[in-house]
């Protein structure tokens, strides 16, 4: 299904962030520290990121559950299969989803 894979996604990239997995020494120039500090701040970031999609892909699952799934949460309107093979997890069809994000619809 894809909604467990998108969850299998997301936790594999969960687990990836914030492992080094270099054997340089700890000693460091201030560029090094600089590019560590930038690296730190993105995957944290990322992180974030991740963790509002798996917190989405946890309310399809229980939308599923309750027979809801594939209906916009917010008109009640069916999402398309073409959507939901693009993003599992998506609450509302694409014109309600541009329009809660502030942006134009694309037609």
């Amino acid at each position: 299904m894809l909604l467990a894979a998108e969850r299998s996604r997301i936790e594999a990239a969960l687990r990836q962030i914030g492992v080094d997995t270099t054997d340089e020494p700890t000693t460091a120039d201030s560029a090094d520290l600089g590019s560590d500090t930038l690296t730190a701040e993105l995957d944290e970031g990322r992180k974030d990121d991740l963790q509002n999609e798996l917190a989405a892909v946890s309310r399809a699952e229980q939308r599923l559950a309750d027979g809801t799934y594939g209906v916009s949460i917010e008109s009640g309107e069916p999402i398309p299969d073409e959507r939901l093979e693009i993003k599992p997890a998506a609450e509302r069809t694409a014109a309600e989803q541009a329009r809660y994000e502030g942006r134009t619809p694309l037609r």
